[in-house]
């Protein structure tokens, strides 16, 4: 008789203790093709080992989990993304949903949530965790009337280059990283200080850091 196969899931946190204690919690019920360090990483793997749900951490170097996650989606992978993290604020949740996550679940529940987050990604379902489910679908069901996310008011191509600005990158090494030019990223620059009312590079890096663009 056959070995019963196992669903081959993805795993991305710039956390090596997270990563390892998580690797332990799934290696029994699934498949581990692959763990990665941060968001552009994540995107490669992606392509190259075919998962059938990814695990993501959202605040990851060079580019966040819900980026990733909309790089994906414009590249047309559907894959289910389920996103284990610390941030119990409703703002990343309806971000991380807004973009097509399968899942949210709180890094301190992972333990009892995880795996039931990935299966019910596996059958097309959307996994909350309980603590905060109420409180995500009220924000949800606000719509308008709700204060608008600030971030949302970034292009995807913005939100990449203020990650990286306030990661300590200089515009030549944001360029080339990239694929674009020098002026190309100061361009997006001084777009996002007019859009976002701010007026000097530090006032960019704050902005990054409260909405957990970047970690502290």
């Amino acid at each position: 008789m056959s070995a019963r196969r196992r669903p081959r899931v993805l795993l991305a946190d710039d956390h090596l203790l997270v990563a390892e204690a998580l690797t332990s919690l799934l290696e029994a019920d699934f498949e581990l093709v692959g763990v990665v360090e941060d968001g552009r990483a994540l995107v490669e793997a992606a392509k190259k080992l075919h998962p059938e749900v990814i695990v993501a951490d959202i605040t990851m170097p060079h580019l966040n989990g819900i980026d990733a996650l909309v790089q994906l989606r414009q590249a047309g992978d559907d894959v289910p993304v389920v996103f284990l993290t610390m941030h119990r604020d409703v703002t990343f949740a309806r971000r991380a949903l807004e973009a097509g996550a399968a899942g949210f679940v709180l890094k301190h529940s992972a333990s009892d949530e995880l795996v039931a987050a990935i299966r019910a990604a596996l059958k097309g379902e959307t996994y909350l965790s309980p603590q905060i489910a109420g409180e995500i679908l009220a924000a949800m069901q606000k719509g308008p009337d709700q204060p608008a996310d600030p971030v949302a008011s970034l292009t995807p191509r913005q939100r990449e280059v203020l990650q990286l600005l306030a990661e300590g990158r200089s515009a030549k090494e944001i360029a080339s990283g990239l694929g674009i030019s020098v002026r190309t990223v100061e361009f997006h620059k001084y777009q996002m200080m007019e859009t976002l009312g701010v007026h000097t590079n530090a006032e960019l890096v704050h902005f990054a850091l409260k909405q957990g663009l970047v970690e502290f």
